[in-house]
C-alpha cells in the first residue's frame, strides 16, 4: 500500500474494453462494476480506456480515452493513410497505455468475452491491447483484475499468445462460468487460484417482472457471420441463419403468435431490417400488433422491451441473458460455447441450438415444450437469478479486499439500483428507457 493510500487518498479506478461501442452486454457488465464501486468505493475517481469514451462521458459522466490512437483517423482519412495510421498507431499505443495504466490504483476489465474468439478478431486488435494493460499492470505494480471474463479455445497462434500472456500477467482472474475456466486452462494458463462466477449482468437490478402475453414471442437476432475460424464461410453462413430466422418467424405468425425482433447491438440493424422485409414480403397482410421490431441501445431498453413478451428466442448472449433476468422462458440459437454454457448453468441445457447449423423442426419442438413447462421454467429460472446475485455480491467482497485492501466496506443488504446522479451512472438529457419500435 502506497504511502499516499495510507494517508487517505481516494483509490483511482481505470475501466478497460470494448465499452461504448454498442454492444449492450460489455456496457451493462461495466454498469454492474459501476454499482459496486459506487455503493463500496463511492470516492473513488473512476475513468475508462475504451472504444467509445464519447459515449462513457456523455451516457455515464465518465472520463474516458479511446482504446487505439489511430480510431479517429480510420473512418475520416484515405484509406492509404488510415492503414499508415494503424500501424503507426500500435507503437504509439503501447505508451499510451501504459501513461494511463500508472495512474491508477487499480485496473479492472468488467466481463465481456475478453478470453475469446467467438467472433471474428485480429490479433493486432483487442488481443494486443489486452496484452498491453497486463503488461503495463506489471510493469507499474497496478492491479489489473479480469472480472466474470469469458474464455474459450482459439486456433490462431498469435491472437492465443497475446490473450494468453495478458491473463498471466494480471493480478486478478475470475471467469464467467466454468467451460471459459477450462479453455484457459486448456490453453496452458494455471487456472488453480482462479474463481468461477456468474456473469457482471446478474448483478444488475431488475424490475419486478410479470409473466408476459404467452401469445407474444420475442425473436433476438444478431447480424452471424461465424466464428474466427470461419472466415472464408461468413457470407454463406449469414445468409443461412437469416433463412433460418425467418423460416421460424414465420412458423411462429402462421400459428398464432406475435413476434416482437430485438436488435442486439448496432450492427445487427441491418439484419432485423432484411428479415423484416423478407417477412412482411410473404406475409403482406400482417398488421404492426403482429410482427414488429424493437431497436435498443442499452440493456435498460433490452429490458422494457423484452418485459411484455412471454417468451424468447434468442441468439445473442446478452439478449439471452437479459431474458433469464426477466424469468422468461428462453431458447439460445447461440454463437458461441457461452450460451450453452449460461443456459447449462441455468437448467436449461435442453433448450439449446447452434446458430450456425439451426434445425427448424427441432426448434419448433423446443419451442413447443418451453411453452408447455413455462411456468415451472419461470420458477427455476427465478431460483438460480436469485444464487447468482448471491455469488457475485462474494465475489465483489473479494474485489474489495484485494484490490483496496483496507478499504473495504460490509455489502449492504438489498442491491441498490443505478442512480442517475450518482457519478459514473449519469445519462445523457432526453434519454429515455424504452426501446424505439421500428414503424411500419
Amino acid at each position: 500500500m502506497t504511502a499516499d493510500r495510507k494517508a487517505g487518498r481516494a483509490p483511482r479506478v481505470g475501466l478497460f474494453g470494448l465499452l461504448g461501442s454498442g454492444n449492450i452486454g460489455n456496457d451493462a457488465s461495466m454498469e454492474s462494476v459501476l454499482s459496486f464501486l459506487n455503493t463500496h468505493h463511492p470516492d473513488a475517481v473512476i475513468d475508462a480506456m475504451c472504444m467509445g469514451p464519447e459515449r462513457l462521458k456523455s451516457e455515464y459522466g465518465i472520463t474516458a480515452i479511446p482504446l487505439q490512437w489511430s480510431r479517429k483517423y480510420e473512418q475520416r482519412a484515405p484509406r492509404p493513410v488510415a492503414i499508415a495510421a494503424k500501424m503507426l498507431s500500435k507503437g504509439i499505443d503501447a505508451f499510451r497505455t501504459a501513461a494511463w495504466v500508472r495512474g491508477h490504483d487499480a485496473v479492472i476489465v468488467p466481463g465481456m468475452g475478453v478470453m475469446e474468439a467467438s467472433t471474428p478478431l485480429w490479433p493486432w486488435g483487442v488481443p494486443y491491447a489486452m496484452f498491453l494493460l497486463s503488461a503495463s499492470g506489471r510493469a507499474f505494480r497496478v492491479k489489473v483484475a479480469l472480472v466474470s471474463v469469458g474464455a474459450g479455445q482459439i486456433n490462431q497462434p498469435m491472437t492465443r499468445s497475446l490473450f494468453n500472456w495478458a491473463a498471466k500477467l494480471a493480478f486478478y482472474r475470475s471467469y464467467r462460468d466454468v467451460s471459459s475456466r477450462d479453455a484457459m486452462r486448456d490453453r496452458g494458463i494455471d487456472t488453480s487460484a482462479d474463481p468461477v462466477y456468474p456473469d457482471l449482468v446478474f448483478g444488475i437490478p431488475t424490475p419486478d417482472c410479470p409473466p408476459g402475453d404467452p401469445a407474444t414471442v420475442g425473436v433476438g437476432v444478431m447480424s452471424y457471420y461465424g466464428t474466427n475460424d470461419d472466415r472464408k464461410l461468413a457470407d454463406e453462413l449469414h445468409a443461412a441463419y437469416l433463412r433460418n430466422t425467418e423460416d421460424f418467424i414465420r412458423w411462429l405468425l402462421d400459428n398464432g403468435r406475435k413476434v416482437r425482433i430485438f436488435s442486439g447491438d448496432a450492427c445487427d440493424e441491418s439484419a432485423v431490417l432484411q428479415i423484416l422485409d423478407d417477412v412482411r414480403a410473404s406475409r403482406p397482410d400482417l398488421g404492426p400488433d403482429q410482427l414488429a421490431a424493437e431497436s435498443v441501445s442499452t440493456f435498460a431498453e433490452l429490458t422494457a422491451a423484452m418485459m411484455p413478451v412471454g417468451s424468447v428466442v434468442a441468439t445473442r448472449y446478452h439478449n439471452v441473458m437479459c431474458a433469464l433476468k426477466l424469468g422468461k422462458p428462453v431458447i439460445s440459437t447461440g454463437y458461441a460455447q457461452k450460451n450453452i454454457a449460461l443456459m447449462t448453468d441455468m437448467g436449461l441445457a435442453g433448450f439449446c441450438q447452434s446458430a450456425g447449423a439451426l434445425d427448424i423442426d427441432l426448434l419448433i419442438e423446443q419451442f413447443t415444450k418451453l411453452e408447455a413447462e413455462a411456468t415451472q421454467l419461470r420458477s427455476m429460472i427465478a431460483g438460480h437469478n436469485d444464487d447468482n446475485a448471491r455469488r457475485l455480491d462474494e465475489q465483489f467482497a473479494r474485489l474489495s479486499a484485494t484490490l483496496f485492501p483496507g478499504l473495504a466496506r460490509p455489502l449492504a443488504t438489498g442491491r441498490p439500483a443505478l442512480s442517475p446522479r450518482t457519478p459514473g451512472c449519469r445519462r445523457r438529457a432526453g434519454h429515455r428507457a424504452g426501446a424505439r419500435r421500428i414503424a411500419w
